[in-house]
């Protein structure tokens, strides 16, 4: 039986990557830690949060104690690490707390790991361990009009969340090379699908054609980003923590390139159909606002290693993906309210608060 950790659980790619974990791996115990901030929701959980092979903790990367401490009491023989502070314009405003969580609270874990598994370069690399983090296709810069990133693109991020991103990286291979630390590393395309916190492109459209707001669009909209479904991504984790070799680098992404322009429009299509309006009345929501600083241009990911090596491919184009996407939000309008205002918080926090 393995024990996994799994940081960031209770966020929006984590949520998914638990559920798989937990129904798949039944024999493992898998423990959920997150502290929690306001794109934590264990909401997201709330269909396997009473299996016997699930447990959630509440606490924060930065605190080495709490780390190195749950650590020792869990004896994890795998790391799965998500928890990160992701979003590209909080991290222009807050650089600060994006170099904490992304930066220490990542070495934070590399360094408990290394402890209880004994890691040294002196000693044979653990075969029976696993470090995994979970990074983003932003540590690679922007692309022109051709061209897509390998695994072994230069970085070369261009905001203080990617060079954050890009940090964490770098010292994930360092204790590889160092320490003899088991560690592999994906870089994923932009992720959509249920669940997604409605600061995020897609859910923020989706609930503002609903109440019939604005639809806000940087600068003209050409900006282009290869998408995924969240739960094809669970999948890839999934398979690249059994297959991948210690010391590896995978790309993940969906093949799916579309200008931010052109995903808003697909999307108030599908909403137009879903919501019985007249064909045409969401797009009149569309207004261009001032470009954000450092926003790249575009973003294509070639996944072909992971592809032609460990059998990972894409369950969903884009378009199937999207409606599904729209579907969910529309049957699950209770938990779309919650997050907008602020009360899930209240609630899943006080019901843990009692355990």
């Amino acid at each position: 039986m393995k024990k996994i950790l799994i940081t960031g659980g209770a966020g929006f790619i984590g949520s998914h990557v638990v559920r798989l974990f937990t129904t798949k791996y039944t024999n493992s115990q898998i423990v959920n830690l997150d502290k929690l901030t306001y794109a934590g929701n264990l909401e997201n959980l709330k269909d396997i949060e009473t299996l016997p092979n699930y447990r959630f903790v509440k606490g924060d990367i930065v605190d080495a104690t709490f780390i190195n401490d749950l650590f020792q009491a869990e004896q994890f023989d795998t790391v799965v690490h998500l928890a990160a502070e992701s979003h590209v314009d909080r991290s222009i405003s807050n650089p600060l707390e994006f170099v904490n969580t992304n930066v220490i609270g990542t070495v934070n874990l590399l360094n408990a790991a290394k402890s209880i598994w004994g890691c040294s370069k002196d000693k044979p690399l653990p075969t029976d361990k696993r470090f995994y983090h979970v990074s983003t296709d932003e540590v690679y810069g922007t692309l022109g009009e051709t061209g897509l990133f390998t695994e072994a693109t230069p970085y070369d991020p261009h905001s203080p969340y990617s060079a954050s991103k890009a940090a964490s990286d770098h010292f994930v291979r360092a204790y590889y090379d160092t320490y003899n630390l088991p560690v592999v590393i994906s870089n994923c395309s932009n992720n959509y699908g249920p669940n997604h916190f409605p600061e995020k492109l897609i859910p923020l459209c989706i609930h503002n054609i609903k109440n019939n707001k604005p639809l806000p669009i940087y600068g003209k909209g050409e900006n282009v980003r290869d998408w995924l479904y969240v739960v094809d991504h669970a999948r890839a984790i999934d398979v690249i923590l059994n297959k991948a070799t210690p010391g590896s680098t995978y790309n993940i992404g969906g093949h799916n390139e579309w200008t931010n322009i052109d995903v808003i429009r697909l999307l108030c299509r599908i909403m137009d159909k879903k919501l019985n309006r007249p064909d045409g009345s969401n797009e009149k929501l569309i207004t261009f606002v001032k470009d954000r600083a450092g926003h790249d241009l575009r973003y294509a990911i070639d996944s072909t290693k992971l592809q032609n090596e460990l059998g990972w491919k894409p369950s969903l184009q884009f378009e199937e993906g999207l409606e599904k996407t729209v579907d969910w939000y529309l049957a699950n309008e209770e938990w779309l309210n919650r997050v907008t205002s602020g009360d899930y918080k209240n609630y899943y926090e006080a019901q843990y608060a009692k355990r």
